[in-house]
């Protein structure tokens, strides 16, 4: 009985291994005609994709900056407006849609058609907007990011007519007396610079005033609010003209136009370093080969000797790089703002 059980068992063996290469030698086959299906596929998008970007642009360019005329998102969209009309041999139209931090403008990309003709000309605020906002109408997922442009410090300054001429004296009266500041708006890096500095770092109570980044500068030369946070564009003038008094900058090393002013982190708050970035980005879904191509103007228009000249004298920092580096940068911002916001229970609506 034992015998013939394992005769059985042994027979039942030799059919398996019968069965197992031939069904090998039938799966082999369409799985391989799968790969070569999918390789085709795959080949063919690619082709697709080359070919969008060859023939891209076929229509004028809209860019569309989510701050007003004079903010720094203009400034750099107007210096490299004519290098990339040029290169692309298509009018480039900027579409300034300020409003909400700058999420107008980034709710007109999102639903904007992923083919590259739609550009957001934006602020490092786009990465703080999607933590400060409840509702900001967009989400990070809906962009691709194209490329960076450039980088600047931001700059604490007073109306003159405010005794105090160094941080350490700010702070002083301050304490003493309930001030305000004006910011280029808020979820800024000005802004929550001026917070982290003030508030967190100092205990200092003091009521932020909201405003553009030129209109911010206005209001202190205008004595309406005696402090102001922004970046360094619209500061670096009035401050080399002494209409301002500027106090301190944000970047980790003096600033070439204002050389004089010394950095938050000098005085004695190692390792405080901020700045405004800005960036331009497309819809999601945009084809990679005209992402890069993008990518490639962009960055040739930021590296021309008279942008960076120009660039230099206003305190920016021209910053190109690849698409992938400023999308490390941009989901790194947007961890690291949405801590600063949490701490300082920050909320715009």
């Amino acid at each position: 009985m034992h015998s013939k059980s394992a005769a059985m068992i042994r027979a039942s063996a030799r059919a398996v291994a019968i069965v197992l290469p031939l069904a090998g030698a039938i799966i082999a086959p369409q799985a391989q005609a799968q790969a070569q299906v999918q390789a085709q596929v795959q080949a063919q998008a690619q082709a697709q994709a080359q070919a969008q970007a060859q023939a891209f642009p076929s229509r004028p360019l809209r860019l569309v900056v989510a701050f007003p005329p004079g903010a720094t998102t203009d400034t750099i969209a107007r210096l490299v407006q004519p290098r990339l009309a040029e290169a692309f041999g298509q009018p480039l139209v900027i579409d300034n849609r300020g409003g909400a931090g700058g999420n107008i403008g980034a709710q007109i990309v999102a639903k904007s058609a992923p083919d590259g003709h739609v550009l957001l000309g934006t602020s490092v605020a786009f990465a703080v907007n999607v933590s400060l906002f409840a509702r900001p109408g967009f989400a990070i997922r809906d962009f691709a990011p194209v490329a960076m442009a450039t980088l600047t410090p931001n700059i604490l300054f007073v109306h003159p007519s405010v005794k105090a001429s160094s941080l350490k004296e700010l702070l002083a009266l301050a304490r003493s007396e309930r001030l305000s500041y004006a910011s280029s708006g808020t979820g800024t890096t000005t802004h929550l610079a001026a917070e982290v500095l003030f508030r967190q770092l100092n205990n200092v109570d003091i009521t932020h005033v909201p405003h553009t980044p030129a209109a911010a500068v206005t209001a202190v030369l205008g004595g309406q609010v005696p402090i102001g946070s922004t970046s360094m564009p619209p500061a670096v003038p009035l401050s080399q003209a002494g209409k301002i008094r500027p106090i301190a900058v944000t970047s980790a090393k003096r600033s070439a136009a204002l050389p004089d002013v010394p950095t938050v982190a000098e005085l004695g708050y190692p390792g405080f370093a901020d700045y405004t970035w800005i960036a331009f980005l497309a819809p999601a879904g945009t084809p990679a080969p005209v992402v890069g191509r993008l990518n490639a103007e962009i960055n040739r228009a930021l590296n021309a000797a008279d942008v960076r000249d120009r660039m230099n004298a206003l305190a920016i920092e021209p910053t190109p790089m690849t698409a992938a580096e400023f999308d490390k940068v941009l989901r790194r911002d947007v961890e690291r703002y949405a801590k600063v916001v949490k701490q300082l229970g920050l909320k715009a609506d």
